[in-house]
C-alpha cells in the first residue's frame, strides 16, 4: 500500500495531496494556476504515480506560495508513501527530448535533499506563469521528498518546451526510482541498512 494523503495549511495556502506510487498515472490537479496544473499532470502521467492535488492559495499576490507549497506537500506525501524504501530501485535517470529541447534528469531517493539546477529559460513568463517558479517547485519537492535531484537543459529555445521537458524528465526518473527492484525486492537499497 504505497499511498499517502497529506494536508498542509498555512496563512498563505491550503493544500491537499494524494499519491499512489503503484498507480497508472491518473491525475486530478486543481491549484488555480493553469500552467502549473498542466505540469503536475505531466508529472503524474509520465511517472505513473497517481496524483490528486487541491490547492487554494493567495493568488491575488502571485503564484509563488501556491507552487512552492504544493512542492512541499507533494514531497512530503512521496516520503510517506515510500515508507522505509524497502525494495525500490532508488535511482532514476532520463534523457528527454521535446522538439527543440533536451533535458537530462537524474535522481536518488537518498533521504539527502540536494538540487542541482541548470535550466535557463529564454523568457521570464510562460503565459502568465513565472518561469522562475519551475525551480521553486523542484527545490521544494527535492527538500521535502529527501531527493538528490539534478536537472539540466542541454538544449532548448522555447520556455514552454523547456519547462515541460523538465517535468517529464523528472517524472520518468521518478518512475524508475520508485519501482520495485525485481532482484532485491525485500532489501533496503543501501549498504547502511537504512535510507
Amino acid at each position: 500500500m504505497r499511498k499517502a494523503t497529506l494536508e498542509r495549511a498555512t496563512t498563505e495556502t491550503t493544500i491537499s495531496v494524494t499519491v499512489d506510487l503503484d498507480g497508472t498515472g491518473t491525475y486530478d490537479c486543481k491549484t488555480g494556476v493553469g500552467f502549473f496544473d498542466h505540469m503536475l499532470e505531466q508529472l503524474a502521467r509520465h511517472s505513473l504515480i497517481d496524483i490528486t492535488v487541491r490547492a487554494e492559495g493567495d493568488l491575488h499576490i502571485d503564484d509563488h506560495h501556491t507552487v512552492e507549497d504544493t512542492g512541499i506537500a507533494l514531497g512530503q506525501a512521496l516520503t510517506q508513501a515510500l515508507g522505509d524504501k524497502r525494495g525500490i530501485r532508488r535511482y532514476g535517470a532520463c534523457l528527454l527530448p521535446m522538439d527543440d529541447t533536451l533535458v537530462r534528469a537524474a535522481l536518488d531517493l537518498s533521504g539527502r535533499p540536494f538540487l542541482v539546477w541548470n535550466m535557463d529559460f529564454p523568457t521570464a513568463k510562460i503565459g502568465t506563469f513565472d518561469t522562475e517558479l519551475v525551480r521553486e517547485f523542484f527545490q521544494a519537492l527535492s527538500t521535502h521528498g529527501g531527493i538528490t535531484l539534478h536537472v539540466d537543459a542541454l538544449h532548448g529555445i522555447n520556455s514552454h518546451h523547456i519547462a515541460e521537458a523538465g517535468f517529464k524528465a523528472v517524472a520518468r526518473a521518478l518512475r524508475e526510482a520508485v519501482e520495485a527492484d525485481p532482484r532485491k525486492g525485500d532489501a533496503i537499497p543501501s549498504t547502511k541498512g537504512t535510507l
